[in-house]
């Protein structure tokens, strides 16, 4: 018996060297072991990066690449009582792109819900977490405070419009094009500005002059650079992405007289580093946000893995308006 993956030999553009392939059927599973049917897995930017060899580590050759996905639970160890055979559970572990995954029950985190959000789900780990961590983790925000976004129409940039409306956080949202503007407002932005040209003038006028607390940043290079100028004095700059392939930027004498802070956010580190109930609380709070309709990320197109080059390629599109799915067991 086989199953269906998908398969990276060498790195370079993912449409060109990512095929599906067969492997063999994952082996029987040991006592403290889960075997999982993948439901559905997006494709991310850290999965294209990670598979052009751009990303924090390159993995060893041959590798099935995937951040994350969702699945329902097919066999369980012996050893296992907290889980069982139909359950619905997101990966805590990579290499998902698969039909099956033979996984330690620990990679796992029930999705308790009786909702029919699979799609969102399948999103549920990276980019809802990560602007959930960003937006508490670095300036402690109350309600009527501003703060600033670039790729705000970005999965992450969606869950951050959302989950700062809900906590009465007010959102500026920097995009490329006009035709963001009105989907973004609709969704909870509190503004949106096209481009970066005198951003700081800009945003001192919609802000009355107090400034943002807090800029949220995935590009990088000058980008960063007319974020970290809209800081108000204490202001912190987290990047998360460097979209434009360049540095992050700041000048000195912003850090020194104004004390801004420059930091890094990465999810994996974040989730290494915190106890499990943590996890547990911080995903709870999140399926009950997808579920309730607080959280929503817009979905260009789902694919089967048969489709994965075709899928790659969608992915790695800049005009892009929404998610890539990946259906690996073809269910609707």
């Amino acid at each position: 018996m086989t199953i269906k993956a998908v398969q990276m030999d060498s790195f370079g553009p993912a449409s060109k060297v990512a095929s599906c392939v067969e492997l063999p059927d994952p082996t029987p599973p040991g006592h403290d072991e889960i075997v999982v049917d993948v439901a559905a897995f997006p494709i991310n930017p850290a999965d294209l990066l990670t598979i052009e060899g751009k990303y924090a580590a390159k993995p060893q050759l041959p590798y099935t690449p995937g951040a994350e996905a969702v699945g329902h639970v097919s066999e369980v160890g012996s050893a296992i009582d907290n889980f069982r055979i139909g359950d619905l559970v997101m990966l805590l572990s990579r290499e998902n792109w698969a039909q099956k995954r033979k996984v330690k029950a620990t990679e796992l985190l029930k999705i308790d819900t009786e909702s029919d959000h699979l799609f969102q789900f399948a999103m549920l780990k990276v980019n809802p977490a990560t602007a959930a961590l960003m937006l508490r983790n670095y300036v402690e925000l109350q309600p009527g405070d501003w703060i600033i976004q670039d790729a705000a129409n970005s999965g992450v940039g969606h869950c951050v419009i959302r989950l700062a409306a809900k906590c009465g956080i007010k959102t500026i949202n920097v995009v490329r094009r006009e035709t963001n503007i009105s989907p973004l407002i609709e969704i909870g932005a509190d503004a949106v500005l096209v481009d970066t040209d005198n951003l700081s003038e800009r945003v001192n006028q919609i802000t009355e002059g107090t400034g943002v607390r807090l800029a949220i940043d995935a590009v990088a290079g000058n980008t960063s650079l007319q974020l970290a100028e809209c800081l108000a004095d204490g202001g912190v700059m987290v990047n998360y992405g460097m979209l434009s392939g360049e540095p992050c930027m700041v000048q000195p004498d912003w850090i020194v007289f104004k004390h801004l802070t420059l930091t890094g956010f990465w999810l994996a580190t974040q989730l290494r580093d915190m106890p499990r109930e943590q996890i547990e609380s911080l995903y709870k709070e999140l399926i009950d946000d997808i579920s309730q309709g607080v959280l929503d990320v817009p979905i260009a197109a789902t694919y089967n893995i048969d489709e994965i080059k075709d899928a790659l390629e969608h992915a790695s599109r800049e005009n892009r308006e929404g998610k890539i799915l990946v259906l690996p067991n073809n269910l609707l």
